[in-house]
């Protein structure tokens, strides 16, 4: 069983790392996808499938839900209104696009919620669980076998 706080400080663990697309080596560069899959490869030991290459436009060339996909494959759903520290949160930046960004919910609660993320241009951060990030938010997930703890 993997406990919550695990994953958030296994998430906090990355902050600083410079981003670099497609990359998942904390320290060295990673994207928002390379950041959950860091983290999983942390608590579990091999990451649950290698995802394909991707450009950073592919949910807007490709249109398919490609994250939401491989979240249902291998995270559980959790309801918006329910997330909690550890939580895989999705993001989609424009109604009728794939959604296209991940994070990690490091504290939960509706005035003190906290995510760790990658996004181009700068390092891992921990940011505000903000009004505009819940507008853009498309899903929620638990990691397998996360305990409250």
């Amino acid at each position: 069983m993997i406990a919550r706080a695990a994953i958030v400080a296994q998430a906090r663990s990355w902050i600083g790392t410079p981003y670099l697309h497609q990359a998942a080596l904390k320290g060295v560069g990673c994207d928002c996808l390379g950041l959950v899959r860091g983290v999983w490869t942390a608590l579990y030991g091999r990451a649950p499938e290698t995802p394909p290459p991707y450009s950073a436009d592919w949910a807007e060339a490709g249109g398919v839900e490609t994250l939401r996909d491989a979240a249902l494959r291998h995270l559980r759903p959790v309801s918006p209104d329910a997330i909690r520290a550890g939580d895989v949160l999705l993001f989609r930046w424009r109604a009728h696009v794939p959604a296209k960004h991940l994070a990690i919910a490091s504290e939960a609660g509706p005035d003190g919620a906290r995510m760790v993320h990658a996004h181009d241009g700068a390092a891992v951060c921990e940011v505000a669980l903000s009004g505009w990030w819940r507008r853009h938010l498309a899903g929620a997930f638990s990691f397998p076998d996360s305990l409250d703890q």
